[in-house]
C-alpha cells in the first residue's frame, strides 16, 4: 500500500497488442496541464494481470485537511506494522518518508505547480545527497574492511615472526648453555692440569733442593778434610 494517492486502475487493454492499443488510449486522452505536471512527477504505475495491461495515474483531486491528517495517520501506521527503524540507517522508513514527500508533492502541485516543482528538485536534491552519503558509507565501510584485513594480516604475520623468533631464541639459548657446559668443563680440566703441573713442580723443585742440599754437604765435607804432609 502506497501513500501517495492514486486514481482507480484503468484497463488499458489485453492481449499482444496491449502497448500499441495503450499508445492510441494515450494520444487520444486529454489531459490538463496540472495532470501533465503531475505524471512527470509522479509517473504512473503499470502492471499485467490476467493478461490485461492495467495503468493507474496519481490522483489530481486536491487534498483537505483530512487528507493530510489521514496520511500522516498511515505514515504513523505503516512505520509501527512494517517494524521501522526509529533511528539509524533503515530502508523501510526511508521507503515510508518517500512516499508521504512525493504525497505532499502532489498535493502542492496541484493548488501550485510551481511550488510542486521547486519541490521536485529539492527532493532530487535530497535522494543525490543520500546516494552520495551512501556511496560515502559504502566506501568507508570497505577501506576499513581493507584496512582490518590489513591489520589482521600484519597481526597473523607478527605473531609468525614472533613465534620464529622465540624458536631461534631458544635454539640459541640452549647452544649458548652448551658453550658455557664446554667452557666450565675446558676451565676445570685447566685448572686440574694447572694444580698437577704445579705439584709436580713442586716435588720436583723440593727433590732438586734436597740434591742440592747433599751435593752441598758432600762438598762441605771434602773441604773440610784435612791434608796429608
Amino acid at each position: 500500500m502506497s501513500l501517495v494517492k492514486y486514481n482507480t486502475p484503468l484497463l488499458i487493454s489485453t492481449g499482444k497488442n496491449a502497448k500499441k492499443q495503450k499508445e492510441k488510449k494515450e494520444a487520444s486522452a486529454k489531459v490538463t496541464q496540472t495532470e501533465d505536471i503531475l505524471n512527470s512527477i509522479l509517473p504512473p504505475r503499470e502492471w499485467t494481470q490476467d493478461d490485461q495491461l492495467l495503468v493507474q495515474y496519481v490522483s489530481s483531486n486536491p487534498a483537505t485537511r483530512a487528507d493530510v491528517l489521514n496520511l500522516q495517520r498511515d505514515l504513523d501506521k505503516q512505520l509501527q506494522s512494517r517494524q521501522a527503524r526509529e533511528t539509524g540507517i533503515c530502508p523501510i522508513r526511508e521507503e515510508l518518508y518517500t512516499q508521504a514527500f512525493d504525497e505532499l508533492i502532489r498535493q502542492v502541485t496541484i493548488i501550485c505547480a510551481e511550488r510542486g516543482l521547486l519541490l521536485l528538485r529539492i527532493r532530487d536534491e535530497i535522494r543525490m545527497t543520500i546516494c552520495a552519503y551512501q556511496s560515502l558509507y559504502e566506501s568507508s565501510i570497505a577501506f576499513g574492511m581493507r584496512k582490518a584485513l590489513q591489520a589482521e594480516q600484519r597481526r597473523n604475520d607478527q605473531h609468525k615472526k614472533m613465534r620464529s623468533l622465540m624458536v631461534a631464541n631458544r635454539e640459541l639459548q640452549s647452544e649458548v648453555e652448551q658453550w658455557t657446559e664446554k667452557i666450565q668443563q675446558i676451565e676445570q680440566r685447566e685448572s686440574e692440569r694447572r694444580e698437577s703441573e704445579e705439584r709436580n713442580h713442586k716435588e720436583e723443585a723440593d727433590q732438586l733442593k734436597k740434591a742440592n742440599a747433599a751435593l752441598k754437604e758432600q762438598l762441605e765435607n771434602l773441604l773440610s778434610v784435612p791434608k796429608k804432609v
